[in-house]
């Protein structure tokens, strides 16, 4: 007997001690953790009814039940004189980027869109497009509270925005896996149509892959920011310009209306496998194509915005056209599917690994490369420096070419923000932030203090021409360590001022001062 109390007590203390070990790893090492491995984390100690995958009878009731709570509403406000870049965007795209009420005059503009919450301490991921040049960011929760939120880093260049808001316990949408998405398969959409508030509407998903120019074709004054990995735009010889959007889309016949972008689009086990984004409309509302961002690719983007509040990525460099059947015959090759090599970038990784203008890609990574979007979303998840294998034909002969991406030298421009409370004056500044490293200090000569790692246009750093590197030492004479600090500071006003200094990339130090109301 005394033997199994024995047994019993060491079984104890032995599972009490791995729970507190997990327990402190957990808090540890969460802030070094991706938003994946967090999940992780986070369904390892709050388990769920497992959903079955609707076979036979349809069912969607246990998928949305689980979806629902974790997808937010958006409300955002303009000023009156950024009205003009969004009523182009509503005249060319239909209104199909969320809700927009046009204003009188010089009034104030309104706009709605939708969320997904994806960490239990407040991190929401949307759409750009809904929270770009906002001056003021309201997240609705399910449950009926409201919270200001600030943005933490936008990429126009996958439409994809991470914002945040100060509340915690949060309900979570499990991250799937887009790669293991069937053309054919049921999914939901979850957002908020014409300020209705979650909704929920169901289809399949119609094909995989999409690029329909959308992204980055109201932005022709700003072209250089767009992301290509290749290079310079598909079909287009090697310019200054460059055209660098990512797209990939999963398109669905689930109906996505205005003010759906930015909101789940899940299968039916409750998992995230994409970000709502844009419809394909003659009239501005659900006409039966939808098309949402794949979650894997987003996993990246969100994973890099909170890390270094911008994105890291990584160029092939080449200039291509995609094949077929009519233009392969003009090219003088027998492929009709892939990428022709009009150009190779000097001192790219393209050139370095030995591609050559004529040769044609015909698969990355061991998958067929039927047209760009196949090529884009597997290089838009990797990092300057990551390999990655390309299949090529060259005079008839197939061979396998390892590239190593070159960093780009770009850094994304975003949205921004405008009002009295915290997170309002965090996203009037206009700029994503980073704590300096231990090299950074000592380069500087100094013990504190955050760079700029993206610069949002409209915002107080791109009036002011404060270029991304920029250190930010001190705010309102504050010492600044953390994006913390920065909350802190900017609600210590004198005389409504906001008072920054810091030092230029060049080693030129600056005092400048902003008004923040």
């Amino acid at each position: 007997m005394r033997k199994i109390g024995l047994t019993l007590l060491t079984a104890f203390v032995g599972g009490a001690m791995a729970l507190g070990t997990y327990k402190v790893f957990e808090k540890k090492d969460a802030d070094s953790m991706s938003f994946e491995d967090r999940q992780k984390v986070y369904f390892a100690s709050n388990k769920m009814n497992t959903i079955a995958s609707s076979a036979g009878e349809v069912d969607f009731t246990q998928a949305a039940a689980a979806v629902t709570p974790a997808v937010v509403y958006i409300r955002t406000t303009y000023s009156a004189q950024s009205s003009g870049r969004e009523s182009q965007m509503e005249d060319l795209f239909g209104q199909m980027f969320g809700q927009r009420i046009r204003p009188q005059q010089r009034t104030p503009q309104m706009a709605s869109g939708s969320g997904v919450i994806i960490s239990p301490d407040g991190y929401i991921v949307t759409n750009n497009h809904v929270v770009e040049k906002a001056d003021k960011i309201t997240v609705a929760t399910n449950d009926h509270r409201t919270f200001q939120a600030k943005v933490i880093g936008t990429d126009p260049n996958t439409d994809l925005a991470l914002i945040k808001i100060s509340a915690t316990n949060l309900p979570i949408v499990k991250l799937g896996n887009s790669d293991d998405v069937r053309v054919g398969e049921w999914v939901l959409a979850v957002g908020n149509p014409f300020n209705l508030t979650s909704t929920v509407t169901a289809g399949i998903v119609s094909a995989k892959g999409r690029n329909i120019g959308i992204i980055g074709s109201e932005r022709n004054d700003d072209d250089d920011q767009n992301y290509n990995p290749f290079g310079p735009t598909r079909n287009q010889p090697a310019t200054p310009k460059i055209n660098r959007a990512i797209e990939s889309f999963i398109q669905t016949d689930a109906a996505i209306n205005p003010g759906n972008s930015g909101g789940a689009l899940v299968n039916t086990k409750g998992e995230l496998i994409g970000i709502n984004s844009a419809i394909a409309s003659h009239t501005g509302s659900y006409e039966g194509y939808g098309f949402a961002i794949p979650i894997n690719l987003a996993k990246k983007v969100l994973d890099d915005i909170e890390k270094y509040g911008s994105v890291k990525r990584g160029y092939i460099g080449v200039n291509f056209a995609e094949l077929n059947e009519d233009n392969a015959s003009q090219l003088g090759v027998k492929n009709t599917t892939g990428l022709y090599v009009n150009d190779v970038v000097d001192g790219g990784g393209a050139q370095q690994a030995g591609i050559k203008k004529g040769d044609v890609i015909t698969k990355v990574d061991g998958t067929t490369i039927y047209e760009s979007s196949d090529l884009q979303e597997r290089v838009g998840r990797l990092q300057p420096g990551d390999k990655v294998n390309l299949t090529i034909v060259r005079d008839g002969s197939s061979r396998n070419i390892a590239v190593t991406l070159k960093a780009d030298a770009g850094a994304a421009k975003v949205a921004t923000a405008r009002s009295k409370s915290a997170e309002e004056l965090y996203n009037k500044l206009g700029a994503s932030f980073q704590p300096l490293s231990a090299a950074q200090k000592a380069k500087y000569h100094v013990t504190s203090g955050v760079t700029v790692t993206q610069v949002r246009e409209g915002g107080l750093f791109s009036d002011t021409e404060m270029p991304v590197g920029t250190i930010i030492l001190n705010i309102n004479r504050q010492p600044i360590n953390t994006v913390a600090d920065i909350d802190k500071a900017i609600t210590n006003l004198r005389n409504g001022m906001v008072t920054i200094s810091g030092i230029y990339p060049d080693g030129t130090t600056f005092t400048n001062s902003f008004q923040a109301q």
